[in-house]
């Protein structure tokens, strides 16, 4: 059976892209696959976050991951601090990384500008812990949204010379993943770009985020003056307002505001008080499932205890045979 592996990084709650972009296809792929799930929380380093807030944050996208339908009877699901073989992997790729190509990351490249001040060696080497993640478990398939595509390519360079400095064929080549066919982008609200949580808290829908604050985040997304001439081309806000109704809402609802859009009879206000009313009723579900796994300690505590011993058993099987390949024998 081929092998899937999987992780978040635990810093904040997750939201709509989060699971459009990647959830949703894991939850798919726990029929199919050998998965691996794990909360990313070495990753999250790179901006330094308190000690209370990183435990928090790590028990709330753990509730979310279970509430989404990651389920720990079909699938193994740990955390990457309990995995001490992922760190040691991490330094091997580590050698053969190159500082340039590392450079030429979309994502370092993004926070140099955003945060000139943290630039830390964790931020340059992202990519190749996020390898050693997916590679630990050999990995085969990798759910990823198309702003992950870049760090799966550099997985599978590592692939590409671990194998053949070494003359073997020990690590597959891991493959992006998608049930969709097409790799998901979630727009923002603000008109432009991803959602997520860099871009700022009013640009995304959290799953677990009460109904109120989903209302008035969507009323305020960016939108147009309207259309002016009949089947006009939809500007890029308008059009992410239509992308995000096509993951929430019915076949009916989107083509009756597309054919107002079309014929120029189109009120954003009503467009939008129907999208935010039907994000909230597709996370209610999610939001109730959230708050009863976050107050179970028993039940994550044992969860994670499992997939510790399980996940670890896989990487030092790894570590072991990835030693031997180098050269690393006792005498």
């Amino acid at each position: 059976m081929e092998t899937v592996v999987s992780g978040i990084r635990p810093t904040g709650r997750l939201h709509l892209g989060n699971y459009f972009g990647m959830v949703k296809n894991s939850v798919e792929m726990q029929k199919d696959y050998r998965c691996f799930f794990f909360v990313a929380d070495y990753h999250s380093l790179t901006t330094h976050p308190h000690p209370k807030d990183l435990h928090g944050t790590v028990r709330e996208v753990l509730a979310e991951y279970l509430a989404c339908g990651i389920d720990p009877e079909k699938s193994i699901v740990y955390l990457q601090s309990d995995i001490p073989e992922t760190t040691e992997l991490y330094m091997f790729l580590n050698m053969l990384a190159y500082v340039g190509e590392l450079e030429r990351s979309t994502t370092f490249k993004e926070k140099v500008r955003s945060q000139p001040d943290n630039v830390n060696a964790g931020l340059l080497t992202y990519p190749v812990l996020m390898a050693a993640d997916i590679l630990l478990h050999h990995a085969h398939k990798v759910p990823v949204g198309k702003d992950q595509m870049q760090h799966l390519e550099f997985a599978r360079n590592f692939v590409q010379r671990f194998n053949r400095l070494y003359e073997t064929e020990y690590f597959p080549m891991p493959q992006a993943f998608s049930y969709s066919k097409e790799l998901a982008k979630v727009p923002g609200l603000d008109g432009s770009g991803k959602m997520g949580k860099s871009e700022g808290e009013g640009n995304a829908v959290f799953l677990t985020e009460d109904p109120e604050s989903i209302r008035k985040k969507v009323m305020r997304a960016v939108t147009d003056t309207g259309p002016t001439e009949m089947n006009q081309q939809k500007p890029e806000p308008v059009q992410n307002l239509f992308t995000l109704m096509k993951l929430v809402s019915s076949d009916d609802t989107i083509k009756h505001f597309d054919e107002a859009y079309n014929n120029c009879t189109i009120r954003y206000g009503d467009m939008k008080k129907q999208l935010a009313e039907d994000m909230i009723q597709f996370t209610k579900p999610i939001r109730d499932r959230a708050k009863s796994f976050y107050d179970d300690a028993n039940f994550l505590h044992k969860m994670l205890s499992d997939g510790e011993e399980k996940a670890r058993a896989s990487a030092a099987k790894t570590i072991k045979e990835v030693r031997e390949i180098i050269g690393y024998r006792k005498f």
